[in-house]
């Protein structure tokens, strides 16, 4: 599919890619933009359309996208998103807190902050999600002529959703006012007090002067939200920087209950939403369906389960002619990490092996415990192979990842740079020179994955 404006830019009905290139080659028409590939009628001023929805199912990682007329589905997407949106704000602001501690003194702006917040503030994270959202509908929207849109929101009770996945009665009354850190000073002791002050690894507690610490049960697969469900109690023996990687005892763990933040960024957004996308195109008719519906077109339709089937069985038109799903993740633009540090490799002395500093470390969490004990491994460096190292990035490179190149008359897709900008590697597994590879096209903000 590829969209059509006209010489004036209002948005006409799509074509086919066979016709798009006979309309470029004969000189009718030139490229208006690439995302999505977009050409202008340079002898037409107007054109007769048919109605066409643009339908969402708007997840919190996951977007899917169908765009139909009565006869055609044009667009047939899943777009992931970024899953670590909140960690990297929280670090944004720990290397602002550091850097202004190593400055002069000044008075705190974090109270001026909380003051100037509006009605209808969201949090960054949440923030950027809905304008991911709006981004997509307002670029699809400018050079497709869409007449109406439906999006699949709702609004979810939490309390209730996770009484039902604990096997708990339903929340009825004061219920809603006592959460699971109820009677408990703080969330630590709450914890703590569920698992019954022992380590749920090994099984030791206070009466076998353990040190108890929370843990974050997914952090290897990126979930660190201080939920109850997410913590749990371990000791100071199995709470070890080794037990965290792969392998370890602390790795692979799964929180007994899944997290929420996909309905409580439904229930936050969903209205906010949708006004903003109101005020943008008041021409275009904006409707609401939920989920329950959606699962019912769906049987109805014959589909399996997916984002993309999702989207194509919200609203109203369902054409028998549908479209390739094309699968595309969000990239991260700005890389922050600028040093990277190589660690030294040793030989362990009990088996010979080659093995980094960190696998042969004093395994300890805190810089007040002592390294002669029970956990520290440092005593099994042999002969050192290799010294640590680090590299500082002191400029930023053209070709990124996604960026697509010419090389030798085909097309390939970089995967990063090295050798200090002098070579660049492929997603083949090639590294060829830069002054032998012509840019092709740029990435942006999306890569297509599949």
């Amino acid at each position: 599919m590829v969209t059509v404006v006209s010489r004036t830019g209002k948005p006409l009905m799509p074509t086919t890619e066979y016709k798009a290139r006979k309309l470029l080659k004969k000189g009718r028409a030139e490229i208006f933009c690439r995302h999505p590939f977009t050409i202008r009628i340079l002898d037409r001023n107007d054109g007769n359309t048919q109605p066409i929805e643009y339908k969402s199912d708007t997840g919190y990682l996951h977007v899917g996208i169908s765009i139909c007329s009565d006869k055609h589905e044009y667009v047939s997407e899943q777009r992931d998103l970024l899953a670590d949106e909140t960690e990297k704000y929280n670090d944004r602001c720990k290397y602002r807190r550091a850097r202004r501690n190593r400055k002069r003194y000044r008075i705190a702006r974090f109270d001026n902050r909380r003051a100037s917040k509006k009605p209808g503030w969201l949090a960054p994270s949440l923030k950027n999600r809905v304008e991911r959202q709006t981004d997509l509908f307002r670029k699809y929207a400018s050079v497709i002529p869409i007449t109406q849109a439906t999006f699949e929101m709702g609004m979810f009770d939490t309390q209730l959703l996770k009484a039902l996945a604990e096997g708990k009665p339903i929340p009825e009354g004061i219920d809603y006012q006592h959460g699971e850190q109820y009677g408990m000073e703080t969330l630590r002791a709450a914890v703590f007090t569920r698992d019954g002050y022992k380590c749920i690894i090994c099984g030791r507690g206070i009466p076998d002067k353990a040190i108890l610490h929370e843990h974050h049960i997914g952090f290897w697969k990126g979930d660190r939200t201080s939920r109850p469900g997410n913590l749990a109690t371990v000791c100071e023996k199995c709470h070890t920087p080794k037990n965290h990687k792969p392998g370890g005892k602390l790795y692979g763990l799964e929180p007994k209950l899944k997290t929420l933040g996909a309905a409580t960024y439904m229930t936050a957004v969903r209205f906010m939403m949708l006004n903003s996308l109101r005020v943008m195109r008041p021409d275009i008719t904006f409707h609401i369906q939920y989920g329950a519906k959606t699962k019912l077109s769906r049987k109805e339709l014959k589909i399996s389960k997916s984002h993309a089937n999702d989207a194509y069985a919200i609203g109203q038109m369902h054409p028998q002619h549908r479209t390739d799903t094309r699968y595309y993740r969000k990239r991260r633009r700005n890389n922050r990490i600028l040093e990277k540090f190589y660690d030294a490799r040793y030989i362990d002395v009990r088996d010979g092996q080659k093995k980094t500093g960190s696998q042969l470390g004093c395994n300890r969490t805190n810089r007040r415990e002592p390294r002669i004990s029970e956990k520290n491994e440092r005593i099994y460096r042999g002969e050192k192979i290799s010294k640590g190292r680090r590299t500082i990035r002191t400029r930023h490179y053209k070709i990124q990842p996604g960026t697509m190149l010419r090389i030798n008359g085909h097309l390939e897709t970089a995967k990063g740079i090295h050798c200090n900008g002098s070579r660049v590697m492929t997603v083949s597994g090639k590294s060829i020179a830069v002054k032998n590879v012509t840019v092709k096209q740029y990435s942006g903000g999306w890569i297509l994955a599949g």
